[in-house]
C-alpha cells in the first residue's frame, strides 16, 4: 500500500523560501513519476510541479516557473519542493502525489494515483 507523507509546511514572509518535503513508502519510489499540486481555500485544487521517475524532466506551472523547483531523491524515497520568492497567492496546503506511471501528463490530476494528506504553507504579506 502506497503511503506518502508531506512535510516542513509552515508560515513564511512574502519573499521568503520554504522546502517541503514529500516521503514516499510501500513500493519501489523510483518507478514512478511524482508530482505536487496545491489547493487554497474556496479554489480548486491545481498543479504545480512535477517530476518524472529519474527526476531528469521536471515540470512547471507558469504561476511559478523560475521560483519553485521539485527534486527527488530515490535512494531516500522522497520528493521535495523548494519554493522561492514566495508570494502570498502561494497560500494553500500542498499535496504530494504518486502515479502508477514513470511519465505522462504530469499536469493532470488524474494521472495521479495516490495523495498524501498535505501540509499548510502560509505566506504572509
Amino acid at each position: 500500500q502506497v503511503q506518502l507523507v508531506e512535510f516542513g509546511g509552515g508560515l513564511v514572509q512574502a519573499g521568503g523560501s520554504l522546502r517541503i518535503s514529500c516521503a514516499a513508502a510501500g513500493r519501489t519510489f523510483r518507478n514512478y513519476a511524482m508530482g505536487w499540486f496545491r489547493q487554497a481555500p474556496g479554489k480548486e485544487r491545481e498543479f504545480v510541479a512535477a517530476s518524472g521517475q529519474s527526476g531528469d524532466t521536471t515540470v512547471y506551472a507558469d504561476s511559478v516557473k523560475g521560483r519553485f523547483t521539485v527534486s527527488r531523491d530515490n535512494a531516500e524515497n522522497t520528493v521535495y519542493l523548494q519554493m522561492n520568492s514566495l508570494k502570498p497567492e502561494d497560500t494553500a496546503v500542498y499535496y504530494c502525489a504518486e502515479s502508477d506511471y514513470y511519465s505522462g501528463n504530469y499536469y493532470s490530476a488524474t494521472f495521479y494515483h495516490y495523495w498524501g494528506q498535505g501540509t499548510q504553507v502560509t505566506v504572509s504579506s
